[in-house]
């Protein structure tokens, strides 16, 4: 069942939204070649305990950590490590997710670490744009793969590939609700959308081939052919002005 928002649910999620997004901030500036991921994730773990957050990931199903960083071919999941350090020209793909008064906020980024290349620029990108695409189909009255369909067009476009084995997800007081929402397929297909709907939309690209493996510890995911991916998501509510981006700085 798709669980729709009262308006003053959506306050609530927008409350959450705000602190995952000046989390998101916080590691926007900790980026830099030389710095750990588990470094990220200690420090995001202090900012959202001291806004009185709760850490939505640590846990979750015996998850270990705050963020998820995943650098370069590990596409999500990638758990934060003491060994694991930012190399000049790569990328890092930061997931946050956070409960505040009982309402969750998800977002995740993928940021590059000092100068990257062309190749990797254009792919970050396409995969910020491809988010962007499937954003402005969350309207009221279009169908669920109005937006999967808008992802995918986008990144095919420029011969990068969707990842098929992990999905976008609904949210509010549970980090995963119905619906799932691909980042493929027809437009046309699935529940309609209406007001008060909130959707994870998060689009997986890969620079090479779609097929993706998890490793031995369970949590990491990573691309099969070894080519880099990026990960870009944002917490949205169906609103009768349009799509709001609940995880985003500005209005």
């Amino acid at each position: 069942m798709i669980i729709r928002k009262s308006a003053d649910e959506l306050r609530a999620m927008r409350k959450a939204g705000l602190v995952v997004a000046r989390a998101h901030e916080l590691v926007r500036e900790m980026i830099r070649p030389g710095v750990t991921t588990l470094q990220i994730d200690q420090a995001v773990e202090e900012f959202l305990r001291k806004e009185g957050a709760i850490p939505a990931f640590k846990g979750y199903h015996g998850y270990p950590a705050t963020i998820c960083a995943s650098v370069n071919e590990v596409v999500v999941h990638g758990i934060p490590s003491a060994e694991e350090v930012l190399e000049e020209g790569s990328i890092v793909a930061v997931d946050i997710g956070a409960f505040v008064d009982g309402f969750c906020g998800d977002s995740a980024w993928t940021y590059p670490v000092g100068e990257v290349n062309g190749n990797v620029h254009a792919l970050l990108q396409v995969g910020e744009e491809a988010l962007y695409r499937g954003i402005a189909q969350a309207v009221e009255g279009n169908r669920l793969s109005d937006i999967s369909h808008a992802v995918q067009q986008y990144a095919e476009s420029y011969g990068f590939s969707v990842v098929r084995d992990f999905v976008g997800h609904g949210i509010g007081r549970e980090m995963h609700e119905e619906p799932q929402i691909p980042n493929f397929g027809p437009p046309g297909r699935g529940p309609r959308l209406k007001v008060g709907m909130t959707l994870a939309i998060e689009p997986m690209i890969n620079a090479g081939g779609y097929h993706v493996e998890v490793l031995q510890d369970n949590w990491t995911v990573v691309t099969r052919d070894g080519s880099w991916s990026v990960h870009f998501e944002h917490t949205v509510a169906i609103t009768d002005d349009g799509p709001r981006i609940l995880t985003s700085l500005q209005e």
